[in-house]
């Protein structure tokens, strides 16, 4: 979190969490009701203990009036316990489905930011952010709405009583105490939340280099620095550890400071009652009330700090989280853009300009075109705008100049969703879920049938190897994917996207880092799901799109040239540059083991 981030404000963020709460409102009315009870119920036990006192200390008077008044007693103190744990019971739903909405939302907008933003995101500090920020919302709206509210409500209470029943000194001395405070309270509080922050800063960068680390566990193996990566961790726990420890310092210096204020405001009046008694103005029952009074004032006061100062915490928790679901939208719809109803699905880069920085231009005036049902190739040398246009047709990013069209309609001009709905791509480098093969088939359409998901794995060759296997369909396939082999990985992301049943394809250099005899397998696969959909191929080795109805050459962000196979080598140009590059490699290189 950068030093200058807007820091969160109460109302602000209680603006912000209005109508989720609004939405329960009956809900939180009758959990109002049940508190205010318990309130009136607790101060109403003090004033019982007077009567019963003074009762006492007079006449004795029949069995039966100590008594009621010991009933009474009792069913106030069970009373006060009861409402509280009924308002529980009814804010409960309240607190969780609020904290859920809250975060489902932080969730939703971060699979609405662009490409941009989660290329330069740090995974586990957002997960971090994302999870603090979750239970901070619950414990926000608990402590304001049902500990600060009604504190003040006792304190208001007892304080009234105090200022009408007996004379202005005892007023004077309550709220002066309650003024101490409430002011060493603030002030110590602001003071030391910048070491709970910093512990929070800490935290999250711990959490991202471990998350970092552990996603990276080969390369750590392979370069055998596990010693480093326990040393940059280390650093971060070293920051963590000390920022928490000035926070414990700071927080039992706050305690010590709101004691010792309660503590001379508690002597002084008992002073001042004791005083009464002895002058014959107030009776034990007037003692016993005032010292009750005060010590049940205590209580709800040292409480009021502790949330204080939570609240205080929440709020730095939630401000990241806000700043998540605040981080603007670089691509977004249009109001009102109607769904893609691709027809043929005839897709055209029309004098396209782009680049992911103002001052680095990736395409410049690409234009060309693909008809429905026809394949594309794009060839080029690492760097030359390829993976880009890919980018672009999904909409990651918008182009800077020019547009792109599916049957003539601009895809800017349609909602998103049903765009990459309609487009299906086979990566370079798969990257499955932790989960089961059959689950990351059924990815390409979460709703499909079973019978579906196993006749898209026999489209993408993968069956007879799936059941083979010990659990079949249910074997897990690890972080990534990286139980299963490179070909494995490619063959569950064909069949995910035959599943998907797209009118467009997309695939990025799909089977450039695989060895030969497998390359030329899947290389088939591909070519049986291209047919008669549009193809855009985005290839590196030129032998796998020599059958491409249209091939074009990309070098530095421009079509240098186009045309078919045969044409393009009769042409001598680029693209023949780079087939007879590519032939002296294959010569030059020895059979791919298998």
């Amino acid at each position: 979190m950068s030093a200058t981030a807007a820091r969160a404000s109460l109302p602000a963020v209680w603006r912000r969490l209005w109508p989720e709460v609004w939405k329960h409102r009956g809900r939180v009315g009758i959990a109002l009701a049940f508190l205010v009870a318990a309130k009136l119920a607790a101060v109403g036990v003090p004033l019982l203990l007077k009567q019963l006192v003074d009762t006492l200390d007079r006449t004795p008077k029949p069995l039966a009036v100590p008594l009621a008044l010991l009933a009474t007693y009792g069913a106030l103190r069970l009373a006060t316990t009861l409402f509280q744990e009924l308002r529980q019971v009814v804010f409960a739903r309240v607190l969780a489905r609020t904290s859920r909405q809250i975060t489902l939302r932080a969730f939703e907008h971060l699979h609405a930011l662009s490409l941009r933003f989660h290329l330069g995101r740090r995974t586990g500090a957002i997960a971090r952010d994302v999870e603090r920020g979750m239970s901070a919302v619950a414990d926000l709206l608990d402590w304001t709405l049902y500990t600060i509210l009604p504190t003040l409500l006792e304190v208001a209470l007892v304080c009234s009583f105090l200022i009408l029943r007996y004379d202005w000194t005892f007023a004077v001395i309550t709220l002066a105490t309650l003024a101490a405070y409430i002011t060493f309270t603030f002030a110590v509080t602001e003071w030391r939340i910048r070491y709970y922050r910093a512990a929070n800063e800490a935290d999250t960068e711990a959490n991202a280099r471990a998350v970092d680390s552990l996603l990276n566990y080969e390369t750590v193996k392979y370069f055998g620095n596990e010693q480093h990566e326990l040393r940059r961790y280390d650093a971060s726990l070293i920051g963590y550890e000390n920022a928490t420890v000035k926070s414990l310092k700071t927080l039992a210096l706050l305690n010590i400071g709101q004691s010792g204020i309660v503590a001379i405001g508690l002597a002084l009046l008992l002073w001042r009652a004791a005083a009464g008694v002895v002058a014959g103005t107030m009776s034990l029952g007037d003692l016993v009330l005032v010292n009750a009074f005060l010590l049940q004032l205590s209580v709800p006061l040292n409480y009021l700090g502790m949330v204080y100062r939570e609240v205080k915490q929440a709020l730095v928790n939630i401000e990241r989280m806000f700043e998540l679901i605040g981080e603007p939208q670089e691509v977004s719809d249009l109001p009102g853009a109607p769904a893609l109803a691709p027809r043929g699905a005839e897709v055209r880069f029309e004098h396209v300009d782009f680049g992911y920085e103002a001052a680095r231009p990736i395409l410049r005036d690409v234009d060309f075109t693909i008809p429905a049902g026809h394949t594309v190739a794009v060839v080029g040398t690492s760097g030359a705008g390829k993976s880009t246009l890919a980018r672009l047709l999904f909409r990651f990013y918008d182009p800077t100049g020019g547009r792109i069209t599916i049957d003539g309609v601009d895809i800017r001009a349609v909602d998103q969703a049903s765009l990459r709905r309609a487009i299906g791509i086979v990566p370079q480098d798969t990257v499955l879920f932790n989960d089961s093969i059959y689950y990351n088939i059924a990815y390409g359409r979460p709703e499909a049938t079973r019978e579906e998901v196993v006749a898209a794995a026999r489209s993408a060759h993968i069956h007879d190897f799936i059941v083979s296997l010990p659990d079949g369909y249910d074997t897990p396939v690890g972080e990534r994917g990286l139980k299963l082999s490179g070909g494995e990985k490619q063959r569950v992301a064909i069949a995910r996207t035959v599943l998907k049943d797209p009118a467009i394809l997309v695939f990025d250099e799909a089977t450039s880092a695989l060895d030969t005899r497998t390359e030329k397998a899947i290389q088939a696969e591909l070519a049986d799901i291209a047919r008669e959909r549009t193809t855009l191929v985005i290839a590196h080795r030129l032998s796998t799109i020599v059958d491409a109805d249209r091939i074009l050459v990309l070098d530095h962000g421009r079509v240098v040239e186009s045309g078919n196979h045969e044409a393009l080598l009769a042409r001598g140009g680029r693209y023949a540059q780079l087939w007879a590059l590519q032939q002296r490699e294959r010569l030059s290189t020895p059979a791919d083991a298998v």
